[in-house]
């Protein structure tokens, strides 16, 4: 009897840890990951400044925009690299001039020498 107890309460543990192990993969990341923003072009603001404030308006400030920001496109394209969590990507997809936020992602070239 008392085995069939040991045996029950460690399929019960088990249980337990998997149920809890579901959960926690379940949650949304609040981990802040970097994204690129693709902007329209600024017209009466410089880029860089024009990016900040855009940032700042989903994160609240300049210096949170200003330390979040890592790098302004401003030749090619009209954007900037920046460090979001998913619930800010979400927020600064709806602000005006935004016309994309992308996950920024490191590819390896492949070249045909050894």
């Amino acid at each position: 009897m008392q085995k069939d107890q040991i045996l029950s309460s460690i399929l019960l543990l088990f249980l337990l840890i998997a149920a809890i192990g579901t959960m926690v993969d379940s949650q949304p990341s609040i981990e802040a990951k970097v994204h690129i923003v693709y902007t329209e072009k600024p017209e009466d603001l410089e880029a860089e400044e024009y990016h900040i404030k855009t940032l700042a308006s989903v994160l609240g400030s300049e210096d949170a925009a200003k330390e979040a920001l890592i790098y302004s496109y401003k030749h090619a394209a009209s954007g900037f690299s920046a460090k979001l969590t998913a619930e800010q990507v979400s927020e600064l997809s709806k602000q005006p001039g935004v016309l994309q936020v992308v996950p920024s992602q490191t590819v390896q070239l492949h070249t045909g020498r050894v």
